[in-house]
């Protein structure tokens, strides 16, 4: 049950991430791409332990 929902928050960090860095299509400061890109490597990380 546990490992189910740690799998779920990982994507969702991921989904979270890319949503942050689809927005930064639009032009705008490089502090929210780092953000994203922070975001989607929590996600990766909980996924793979």
């Amino acid at each position: 049950m546990f490992r189910l929902f740690r799998k779920t928050l990982a994507i969702c960090l991921i989904g979270l991430g890319l949503g942050i860095l689809l927005v930064l299509l639009l032009p705008l400061t490089g502090w929210l791409f780092i953000i994203g890109v922070s975001i989607i490597c929590m996600g990766f990380a909980w996924l793979a332990c």
